[in-house]
């Protein structure tokens, strides 16, 4: 029987602020509380995801892989999450545009190393799905994430412009199909920091599902103390405090992704 495929996420949104680090630390926390084996790829300079993750000594980092220097199963780094690892990130990163600027297969660096990664494990210790942490711009490491990504998953803030800020997203996701990844897809649409106390929240998602309709999750993932928390203890928020409404929602929200992963293989 052969391996199951290993299926690459992007969570990207130029805009920063819009709880994109907190859905991938805690999607992936709850894809790997239901027997995923996840994989975190921090590809943001700032590295909360390896911080939210409680990784504070980085050996090796994503610039290392990026630059050649290590491989993804030499820099990635076990979680306190069973099933969970992450390739940490830190601030050579922001070094990489200017480094790779004028480099052949710039684009691709990441897809490259995603691919010697997948080729190399095997059926019982596969990698069944690696989330790409983005940074908040649309700059070559976006579009290296973009270039090794099956699909794009858009954390959306529930506030005034977020429409606007999605509109380029999307143009740019739809440029990167064209010119580098023919199978990109947008996955879905997550609608974060949703305050049910305000009547703006509510248009938001009504605007939102109306423009893009099924491609939106259910799931909204609602403003929550305990979520906002989590990170400064080094914890996933379904480690910091299983029961909140911010844990709960993560896990409809795995669900959600599964559900539809099944519907991509059936198609």
């Amino acid at each position: 029987m052969s391996r199951r495929s290993t299926r690459v996420l992007a969570l990207a949104n130029q805009k920063g602020g819009v709880g994109k680090t907190t859905t991938a630390i805690n999607l992936g926390t709850a894809l790997a509380a239901v027997g995923e084996r996840v994989l975190i790829i921090d590809l943001d300079p700032q590295g909360n995801a390896s911080t939210g993750l409680g990784i504070e000594h980085r050996e090796r980092s994503t610039f290392d892989v990026l630059a050649g220097q290590a491989s993804i199963a030499e820099a990635r780094v076990a979680t306190h999450v069973p099933r969970l690892s992450i390739v940490p990130a830190t601030i050579d990163l922001m070094s990489f545009e200017r480094e790779a600027a004028s480099a052949n297969g710039r684009h691709y660096r990441l897809r490259d190393c995603l691919a010697e990664l997948i080729a190399a494990e095997s059926r019982d210790d596969a990698t069944t799905y690696i989330l790409i942490d983005c940074p908040p711009s649309l700059n070559l490491l976006t579009i290296n994430a973009l270039a090794a990504a099956d699909a794009v998953l858009v954390p959306l803030q529930c506030e005034f412009f977020a429409l606007e800020g999605l509109a380029q997203l999307l143009s740019t996701v739809e440029e990167i199909r064209v010119r580098l990844n023919p199978k990109l897809q947008i996955h879905g649409v997550v609608l974060t920091m949703y305050d049910q106390r305000t009547s703006l929240s509510d248009q938001v998602v009504e605007d939102v599902r109306a423009v893009l309709g099924d491609k939106v999750y259910t799931t909204v993932i609602p403003r929550n103390v305990r979520v906002a928390e989590s990170p400064s203890h080094g914890k996933p928020v379904l480690l910091y405090d299983y029961k909140c409404t911010g844990s709960q929602a993560y896990i409809q929200l795995a669900s959600e992704v599964i559900e539809r992963e099944r519907r991509i293989r059936a198609a």
